[in-house]
């Protein structure tokens, strides 16, 4: 499409990324056809391309207004729509370029600052979290309902990981919430990776990916983190570790692409490009290996959600499906499996209305072939969907882990 960026949008640090997406959209409307929010609530302005006027519209010097962030905050950034897009448009990169100015512009109300303020502090900091998730668990009786379904009431303990012994090392992002949700994911992975032949080693001072902070538009800070990252890690990287493994599908696209975020910065391109050549996400470790002599020891109905993260970021689609299939696992077909379940990081908690007619939307899918158990690739959308207490939802690693054993 034609565009015409303002002087002020010329200065802007992406302002010639922003213009090549722009003029690679021939706005088709194919994306609507797969956007989430545009199936339910049918309004052009909360589907890719509205999405994309509105965002050149306000680079081009146009006034932008609160109507112009709810639009752009409903956007899950799910990336179905890049799946679908015949012309190439990474939608995701312009709109983190427009949801950064449209910050600048337009001033939140204080309840809003306060909350993703407070996502921000919490989130990414394990320590914190887990001190206010078992705050949440004792407090759980008297919290409303709506509160209530986000604190699961237990979790299944970590079992021991083995220690390194291999030839083989990976380093793997421990994650921020997944060790208090979900402390026996990592675990397992460590255990089938050591059954592989893989060890993982520490890397104490990595943290947060930094995808929270960068998706609540506080982008510099979500930078910082991953240049954090990329120190604790480099010294490994340079002692030949093989690669970086992500149990979490979430950090796994953000870690990926820390290469083109840094790029311009001097200190940290080169060494930013060889962590996202290294990243890897768990699925593509595994399915390299030779798992065709373990088969899992019965036959269970599983349901895979397989996230945007995973499918449509980096595009994994069927990876894991084609893993538990070779170990004999029964997998039921899920319709409209390119849908988002509506976690999409800290979305339930910013649009929880919109994010639980999704969910609901999902699990319908999931479980329309009566499966015994659902298993994913995301501890966001592995929390959201088991926050509605239905069908059991759980890591497909630890499959992988039972049919090793």
């Amino acid at each position: 499409m034609q565009t015409n960026l303002s002087d002020e949008a010329r200065t802007l640090p992406r302002a010639k990324e922003a213009e090549d997406i722009l003029r690679s959209c021939v706005h088709c409307g194919f994306c609507n056809a797969t956007c989430p929010t545009y199936q339910l609530l049918g309004n052009e302005l909360d589907g890719p391309r509205g999405r994309i006027y509105l965002i050149k519209q306000m680079l081009e010097g146009e006034p932008v207004t609160e109507k112009t962030q709810l639009h752009l905050d409903r956007c899950l950034t799910c990336r179905n729509c890049e799946t679908t897009c015949p012309s190439g448009v990474t939608y995701h990169a312009l709109l983190d370029i427009g949801r950064a100015e449209l910050e600048r512009r337009v001033q939140r109300p204080a309840g809003e600052r306060m909350l993703r303020h407070g996502l921000r502090h919490v989130i990414p900091r394990p320590a914190v979290f887990d001190a206010l998730l078992k705050a949440g668990r004792l407090a759980r009786p008297i919290l409303p309902a709506a509160l209530k379904r986000k604190i699961p009431a237990a979790t299944v303990a970590a079992k021991p990981r083995p220690p390194a012994r291999h030839a083989r090392r990976m380093l793997m992002l421990e994650g921020c919430v997944q060790p208090s949700l979900s402390p026996n994911t990592n675990a397992a992975a460590a255990r089938v990776l050591d059954r592989l032949g893989i060890s993982v080693i520490d890397a104490p001072r990595a943290g947060c990916c930094g995808a929270t902070d960068y998706h609540l538009n506080a982008q510099e800070a979500g930078l910082m983190r991953a240049r954090r990252n990329i120190d604790a890690w480099w010294p490994a990287i340079e002692a030949g570790a093989e690669a970086i493994v992500q149990t979490a599908s979430g950090c796994g696209a953000f870690v990926k692409e820390y290469g083109h975020l840094l790029r311009d910065d001097p200190r940290y391109a080169d060494k930013a490009a060889r962590v996202s050549e290294l990243t890897r996400d768990l699925v593509e470790v595994i399915g390299r290996e030779p798992l065709d002599e373990l088969r899992s020891p019965d036959r269970r109905r599983i349901a895979f959600h397989c996230p945007c993260t995973l499918q449509h970021a980096q595009k994994l689609g069927g990876a894991v499906e084609a893993i538990l299939a070779r170990l004999g696992y029964d997998l039921t077909v899920v319709p409209d499996a390119h849908l988002c379940c509506g976690s999409a990081g800290t979305y339930s908690i910013t649009q929880p209305e919109l994010s639980q007619q999704l969910r609901d939307r999902k699990l319908d899918a999931l479980e329309s072939g009566a499966p015994e158990l659902i298993v994913t690739a995301n501890i966001g959308c592995q929390t959201h969907l088991a926050g509605a207490g239905r069908t059991g939802v759980q890591h497909y690693i630890e499959l992988v882990e039972d049919a090793l054993t």
